[in-house]
């Protein structure tokens, strides 16, 4: 019977530090660091962290594993990022939301050029790419709670996958590509869609319905688990590839916007905060 208890009282005590390590947030950049607009984590295959609207509106913050921090690209005049992401040589490719484009950097001479601007654009919020370098983007119209989903080819053309939808904001591959994840933020649904090797999409289902909060960016892990932030909840739900709510992870800010998976093992997290105007961390 001893034994037994005690066997119970160490898988309680295990389950107990494994949910306060997973739920342990710090600050990874200082307070308002950023502006309102703080978003669009992504981190390259040199450990660095970039997160666009750093110090101000209209630009790309660089940051190093050990914090060290810089103005990495001042965007054209009319040019605000909400995403970042990057292609198979490394470039990066930010969905601008005031410009009505997809812009394309390139990391060692910093010079930014438009990959795709298209007028049937609404203002594109966020956008994922599979290993052929094909986007899918969301585009929200946040004025009549409305959006799109766009796939953008190699070649930077445009085309329309769906309209009508709700106010299309996070977005993102499971790590097979075969799945496309699409949340509308005010409906707060998470739809599923498969994925055909050439960028079609199919078989559109609901994922998962959420009953309270917002819907922000969402990326998977390397076992494809989803993971969703909730603006105004201050935490990331995170969803089994069932559709299954298996945990939840604080965050002190209340305004999670987006996060990003990093570190040499690829479980380092960082959490973008609009309130704080801030990165937060912790390790998954």
């Amino acid at each position: 019977m001893k034994k037994n208890l005690y066997i119970l009282s160490a898988l309680f005590l295990a389950f107990s530090c494994n949910i306060a390590r997973q739920i342990s947030t710090s600050d990874f950049t200082p307070l308002n660091s950023f502006s309102q607009n703080c978003e669009g984590p992504a981190v390259d295959r040199k450990g660095q962290l970039y997160v666009v609207n750093y110090q101000k509106d209209g630009t790309v913050g660089r940051f190093q594993p050990d914090g060290k921090a810089e103005v990495f690209v001042t965007l054209p005049e009319g040019s605000t990022a909400n995403a970042i992401r990057f292609d198979s040589r490394g470039d990066l490719l930010l969905a601008d939301f005031s410009g009505h484009n997809i812009l394309k950097i390139n990391p060692e001479t910093r010079a930014v050029s438009t990959f795709c601007h298209d007028i049937r654009f609404n203002q594109p919020n966020d956008i994922c790419i599979n290993r052929q370098d094909v986007i899918f983007a969301s585009d929200p119209n946040w004025s009549n709670n409305t959006g799109q989903l766009w796939r953008i080819d190699k070649n930077g053309k445009a085309t329309l996958l769906e309209s009508g939808m709700g106010t299309t904001n996070g977005i993102e591959l499971s790590p097979d590509e075969k799945t496309l994840y699409v949340n509308e933020s005010i409906q707060r649904n998470v739809w599923a869609y498969s994925v055909s090797p050439d960028g079609q999409v199919s078989n559109k289902r609901l994922f998962f319905h959420f009953d309270d909060h917002g819907l922000d960016g969402m990326k998977c892990d390397r076992r494809g688990n989803l993971y969703v932030t909730r603006w105004g909840g201050g935490k990331i739900d995170v969803l089994s590839p069932d559709g299954k709510l298996i945990k939840s992870i604080s965050t002190q800010g209340k305004q999670v916007s987006n996060l990003a998976f990093g570190g040499p093992d690829g479980r380092t997290v960082y959490v973008t905060l609009q309130d704080r105007k801030c990165v937060e961390t912790f390790r998954n």
